[in-house]
């Protein structure tokens, strides 16, 4: 196992971005995590999932599953139903990424077809993704944790990539340091411009910048005494305007 790890917050299809964040991994010493969110808004989600894979499968990176991944899949398994949730969410974005066209959706069957068949290995490349890793006493998951529970580990599935409150409002109870993404930064300081990293005195690590919103994507190093390095590319280009939905 390596001595630190390498771990990007919420992409949401900014290449430009991820690209420009990328150049600080060392990757003879940093294990690379991704914690969710690579599409959906962004100005190339396609780039996004596509550099993410092949990060995975040739330098052994690790992504975790988002809300935005999971509701790809759900879309993908059955259009009909999940079609409008993930339209509202910027999954159109995603999905004109990969067909290079500007759809608004009229037959969802159509579109999810028209995905698979152009991109053949993404639904399989979602279903692989983990919903957490654990790192020594460091645990790393898209959204959070159920702290309500008496013992993290019964967080539920769902929780994992869609918790809010009962995971950032609650005292950490684990005994380990817990890094996530999912509620954009701003939302969490008292500052509700301020995009900086989220931390807390009992180890929860919120690296959630809003870079889609204009915002900053986040990298940390971490070791297993907790943060080393802190590295974050702002936003000067291409923003979604829909901060409010949070997601």
């Amino acid at each position: 196992m390596k001595q630190k790890i390498f771990v990007i917050g919420d992409i949401h299809g900014q290449i430009t971005m991820f690209k420009k964040l990328l150049e600080n991994w060392n990757p003879e010493e940093e294990q690379l995590l991704m914690i969710g969110d690579l599409g959906d808004r962004g100005e190339d989600p396609r780039a996004c999932f596509e550099l993410a894979k092949e990060l995975v499968e040739e330098h052994n990176a690790i992504c975790l599953r988002g809300n935005h991944e999971e509701m790809l899949l759900d879309f993908m398994n059955n259009p009909k139903n999940n079609a409008a949730i993930y339209e509202m969410n910027g999954g159109m974005v995603t999905i004109n990424s990969f067909l290079k066209s500007d759809h608004t959706i009229y037959d969802a069957y159509e579109l999810a077809a028209a995905l698979q068949s152009k991109a053949p290995w993404l639904k399989q490349f979602i279903e692989k993704l983990p919903l957490k890793y654990e790192w020594g006493n460091i645990l790393f998951v898209h959204a959070g944790v159920n702290l309500r529970v008496d013992n993290w580990e019964k967080t539920s599935d769902n929780d994992f990539v869609w918790i809010r409150e009962g995971f950032y409002d609650q005292p950490n109870t684990t005994g380990k340091m817990i890094v996530f993404g999912h509620t954009v930064t701003a939302m969490l300081h008292e500052n509700h411009s301020d995009t900086s990293i989220w931390k807390t005195e009992d180890g929860k690590i919120g690296i959630d910048g809003g870079a889609v919103y204009g915002g900053a994507l986040h990298g940390i190093v971490l070791d297993q005494e907790g943060i080393v390095k802190q590295y974050s590319v702002d936003n000067t280009g291409y923003a979604f305007n829909d901060l409010l939905r949070k997601d």
